[in-house]
């Protein structure tokens, strides 16, 4: 299999952050959540998973050139009065990492600036040559506080094209969740592993468990009324009214499933349900991280995915994706008619707004 050893070494990077995140998620401090720019809350798991993944993928691939674009750094734990945060981050990444099987092990226990370090080395900026690892240590990072969905997401570009993709949810039933409101329902067994490689197909394992992965497909729906649609949890991350708006025009009957992070595009992968509509509010500009590991989890398991004029998400600029107005996602048969909806919404919605 093509890219098999990189394969190897993120879903091993991803199943060990997942880990730690859900230690902390288990014994979440408000202590722990930090304020960003964004206001967007950041928990010390976000830290200690970009440092688990950080160390581990540069250990097991140590021959490469290493270059992570990711969400976070330093520059907040190193600040007067983070000390304790960095200690509890540094003993958690150290406890993630004690005797595992690693390619280069770690001989002995890492320091404050080790952590820093790791995390330090997702500063890359991407770009259209070369290799670069794409890192969201949690994302769904409200859904995490709210101990529902979120995803640590991992993915690979190679001159700007994404070749391998891993998500792993926590969270996330091993069953289906079509028609479940509830993404998380306490009575089930959780916790997945998604993975795809250019050209090889999309799998599914459980997190915890050395199971056989199972190849799946996304929805092979043809009639939008019978179709399912997810949507980002949060209002704040999303027009829900312009997504009912394009529903409504389909003929779409159920309900929107509303789930926070790329557990989005799992779901997706295994068919959970048909469609899945992000329009981010006027300024936003979507970052690559949110979409790297999810689009190619989605695409290789038969799905589409492109902005809301039909072009494929380009991945090679940076650390942001220049979208015409959102992301949609669906399969082949259902694409065309999405595309017009989108297109017929959007019109309807900039002639209200013209007229205000």
């Amino acid at each position: 299999m093509a890219y098999e050893k990189e394969l190897d070494a993120a879903k091993k990077a991803a199943s060990l952050a997942a880990r730690l995140c859900q230690k902390v998620q288990k014994a979440l401090l408000q202590s722990d959540v930090q304020s960003k720019s964004d206001k967007s809350p950041v928990t010390v798991a976000d830290y200690g998973s970009q440092a688990v993944v950080s160390l581990l993928l540069q250990r097991e691939l140590s021959s490469e050139t290493f270059s992570l674009v990711a969400e976070e750094d330093s520059a907040d734990l190193r600040k007067e009065g983070s000390q304790d945060i960095l200690e509890r981050i540094t003993k958690l990444v150290n406890d993630t990492l004690a005797n595992e099987d690693l390619h280069k092990p770690i001989d002995s226990a890492l320091s404050t600036d080790d952590i820093l370090r790791a995390i330090d080395c997702g500063t890359s900026e991407g770009g259209p040559n070369g290799r670069h690892w794409v890192l969201d240590p949690i994302d769904g990072t409200k859904g995490f506080l709210r101990g529902d969905q979120y995803a640590v997401a991992l993915g690979l570009l190679e001159d700007g094209k994404v070749v391998l993709g891993v998500l792993a949810c926590p969270n996330l039933p091993l069953a289906s969740i079509a028609g479940n409101k509830n993404s998380s329902s306490s009575s089930e067994e959780k916790g997945c592993l998604f993975y795809a490689t250019l050209g090889s197909g999309t799998y599914m394992q459980p997190l915890d468990s050395k199971s056989d992965p199972v190849r799946v497909h996304v929805s092979s729906v043809e009639n939008p009324e019978d179709a399912s649609f997810f949507e980002s949890f949060e209002g704040a991350h999303s027009l829900h009214d312009l997504s009912s708006s394009i529903a409504n025009k389909l003929g779409v009957k159920a309900p929107p499933v509303r789930i926070d992070s790329q557990a989005k595009y799992g779901a997706l992968s295994r068919g959970d349900g048909a469609i899945y509509l992000r329009f981010p509010h006027k300024g936003y500009r979507e970052k690559i991280w949110d979409h790297v590991a999810g689009a190619i989890v989605v695409t290789e398991a038969g799905g589409i995915v492109t902005d809301a004029g039909g072009k494929e998400l380009d991945f090679s600029k940076g650390k942001y994706l220049d979208l015409d107005t959102g992301i949609i996602v669906a399969n082949e048969k259902i694409m065309p008619l999405l595309l017009k909806a989108v297109r017929d919404s959007i019109a309807e919605q900039e002639i209200a707004d013209s007229s205000l």
